[in-house]
């Protein structure tokens, strides 16, 4: 009998609002061909618990090595984003009784009947947390789901989309399905009455409590990996080593010094960077139990379901054999800055009585220590503090090193060639990246006929499709492969960008030798239409740096605080993705000449925070930021001043050379008749941007096809013709203005 297949992929919240709490994750085609699944097949998925899912594919885009689900899945699993799952078949049974468990009104509003009609379709083990949102992407025969959904709606309300049950018992146990047959009823309802009951009356129902999804609380079952595999992050071992050590193993000398062995610290870094790991394993080392509590999972419980995982949680630490560390992850999640929920004071409160006992110590994690409470850094709860920064280059190539050191690689490859190809990766995306390429190295031996093997290709294909955690937004940039190499002309702009954006972190030695501190910032300039963005992705893909683009007005927010907020998130995300490029776009949007904008001071205060990003007490670190404009007199002077946007560098329209380079570059792919002389149509072009000059080729092409869609080649006369509809953009007035502000400036 031969074991079902299973792939370990990686968490990602899905786009997709359609799948959103319809219990369905999405998986790339790819893997569902290698796991033998067809669409809508139920899957089961390991993280910190089991639970299952429909399965049906991912978007063509998605990245083979990543699973798509959406939050409801994320904690009947017990993971977050960027956290590895394991992915197999399984069977199903149509079940023969459910029970559910759900609000106040949930409970006492709808009879089973409806509650069936409403799960009907949908995979689930108990524990798992389900909506009342019918399964409709792949409706089963003989459902009515916009029937059900109208008796929902008029049964609780507008709120019925957000409701949430918890499977509590099911027969047969193990991954079911509800069927047509299937009686479904309420915890504490007899199961046969339920089904042929009408709605009780408001007064007469009786509340049933929330069964919240169970193992939120573990303890390590397998040792982590060693201290010595930690790269990079032995500073912060050692020193949180060292504190456990006093704690546990040494508080007679803590004592004589007249203090206590009491142990509180928070633990910050990025995302997937490997906080908990950290923890796991200085704890191992010390000879010291774990016991992992997954924030977000209980913050999306009731409060009184939430208090009792916490005590679990404390009382598995505490009654243990020997010392132990309670770890809580992202605690950010259960304890926010803003807008603490009525349960924090109280967790608060039973984690401080905690810590006041000699075999108790609390580390929590965050990837954002701005949004926790507070209250959690107090001096009788965390009141130390360690931070994990990104790995550097040398860090990641010898992550590389370990994590492939057990995987047959093809010999050869260069671990730093890959290193440098990844700014901004931590290891759990250096994990992803590694899983990635290992599918690609299996279909490339589908055949069986030599030995799988990992090639340095596979890794660099790879990078196609994974993407660091703090770049997996939608204000990123990609560079589509592009170098400075494929710029035609502009030897003096893109000489000027070299040395402002790429020579800083590749020559850092030079600027410490000479004693000088590198350019923070670059405003570009120029005319529309010039390639001032095309510049900077070519930059980007040169220097390998993770982009985050911006334009101006996607950063102004009329509510008070919130632009100033997401231009402060904005540069933490870059920090933590270096070395890294903000580019801001229209940047005479965001940061006008204050006082003369009239917006309720929205501008003015979002200036205030650039200068403050540019001028913080803590500098800048392997992070440039590029600011792109047509009005350059219209940016505030103070955002130009040394130390900030000090390099100003103007894009000129082509000349005649460049014009001709551009019409070459952009013709590449498109046959030209023999009849069409480039350099004499780049002669006549004058007022032409580089855009325009792209456009005439692309518009030619199309006169080309409106002739005949047979053409196989672009003549002189269909140039001619798309001249007619592609005129000239740029403005004598303007390129006089910006030429007298270049001189002014240069």
């Amino acid at each position: 009998m031969t074991s079902s297949p299973q792939i370990t992929l990686t968490v990602r919240h899905t786009p997709s609002a359609l799948d959103s709490r319809r219990g369905v994750v999405r998986l790339h085609p790819e893997v569902l061909d290698a796991l033998g699944l067809h669409a809508w097949d139920a899957v089961r998925l390991t993280g910190a618990r089991v639970s299952a899912a429909l399965a049906a594919p991912s978007p063509g885009e998605s990245a083979p090595g990543v699973v798509l689900v959406d939050d409801v899945t994320m904690a009947n699993l017990g993971v977050t984003e960027g956290t590895e799952v394991v992915v197999a078949p399984c069977d199903v049974t149509v079940a023969r009784t459910v029970t559910v468990s759900g609000s106040r009104m949930a409970s006492m509003s709808l009879n089973p009947g409806t509650l069936r009609l409403a799960l009907i379709g949908k995979v689930f083990t108990v524990g798992d947390a389900v909506s009342l949102l019918p399964q409709d992407l792949a409706p089963p025969p003989g459902s009515d789901v916009s029937a059900v959904r109208g008796q929902l709606s008029r049964t609780i309300g507008a709120s019925w989309t957000s409701e949430l049950l918890t499977v509590t018992a099911t027969e047969p146990t193990g991954t079911v399905a509800v069927g047509q047959s299937t009686v479904v009823s309420w915890r504490g309802a007899e199961p046969a009455a339920a089904e042929q009951a009408a709605p009780a009356p408001a007064s007469t129902a009786t509340p049933a409590p929330v069964a919240p999804p169970e193992i939120v609380v573990t303890e390590d079952q397998e040792p982590p990996p060693p201290l010595a595999d930690l790269a990079g992050q032995g500073t912060v071992a050692r020193k949180l080593s060292e504190w456990i050590d006093l704690a546990f193993h040494r508080p007679e000398l803590l004592a004589k010094l007249g203090t206590s062995g009491r142990l509180g610290v928070l633990l910050s870094g990025p995302e997937g960077v490997g906080k908990a790991t950290l923890v796991r394993s200085v704890a191992h080392s010390e000879d010291v139990r774990v016991v992992c509590l997954a924030a977000p999972t209980i913050a999306v419980l009731e409060p009184d379901a939430a208090l009792s995982r916490v005590a679990q949680a404390v009382e598995a630490t505490v009654s243990g054999d020997g010392a132990g560390v309670l770890l809580i992850t992202d605690i950010d999640a259960l304890l926010p800055a803003q807008q603490p929920p009525p349960v924090a004071t109280v967790v608060l409160d039973r984690l401080r009585a905690a810590l006041g006992n000699d075999d108790f110590a609390l580390v929590a994690t965050s990837a954002h220590p701005e949004s926790v409470d507070p209250r959690l850094r107090g001096v009788d709860l965390l009141d130390r503090e360690l931070m994990l920064g990104l790995p550097d280059g040398q860090v990641r190539t010898e992550l590389l090193r370990i994590l492939l050191r057990d995987t047959p690689v093809e010999p050869g490859v260069d671990f730093g060639v890959i290193a440098e190809r990844t700014p901004g990766f931590v290891a759990a995306d250096l994990i992803a990246l590694r899983r990635d390429a290992a599918l690609r190295a299996a279909l490339r031996h589908r055949d069986g006929e030599t030995e799988p093997r990992i090639a340095e290709q596979d890794l660099l294909d790879a990078l196609e499709s994974v993407r660091p955690i703090s770049m997996s937004t939608s204000d990123t940039l990609a560079t589509g492969g592009l170098t400075l190499d494929d710029v035609g002309d502009m030897a003096e702009v893109k000489q000027s960008l070299t040395e402002a954006v790429l020579w800083p972190l590749r020559y850092p030695d030079s600027f410490s030798r000479l004693g000088v501190a590198p350019p923070r910032g670059v405003l570009l300039y120029g005319p529309p239409g010039n390639g001032k963005t095309f510049l900077v992705r070519a930059l980007a893909g040169t220097g390998a740096l993770n982009v985050f683009a911006v334009k101006g007005a996607e950063l102004l927010d009329k509510w008070v605080g919130e632009s100033e907020r997401a231009v402060r998130e904005l540069f933490r995300r870059a920090a933590e993705a270096a070395p890294s490029l903000i580019f801001l776009d229209e940047v005479d949007a965001l940061a006008p000449r204050r006082g003369q904008s009239g917006d309720s001071g929205v501008s003015d205060r979002v200036v205030a925070a650039l200068l403050t990003e540019l001028d913080g007490v803590e500098p800048l670190r392997d992070v440039v930021v590029l600011g792109a404009t047509n009005r350059p007199e219209l940016v505030d002077p103070a955002l130009l001043r040394p130390g900030r946007l000090e390099r100003l560098i103007y894009v000129p329209p082509p000349d005649t050379e460049a014009r001709a380079a551009i019409l070459r570059s952009s013709a590449k792919n498109t046959p030209l008749a023999s009849d069409v002389d480039i350099d004499e149509l780049a002669e006549t072009l004058d007022g032409y941007s580089a855009a325009d000059c792209a456009a005439l080729i692309r518009e030619a092409a199309l006169t080309a096809m409106r002739e005949s869609l047979e053409a196989a080649e672009v003549s002189a006369a269909h140039l001619a013709k798309a001249r007619e509809a592609v005129r000239p953009s740029l403005d004598p007035a303007q390129l006089a203005a910006l030429e007298a502000y270049a001189a002014r400036n240069g």
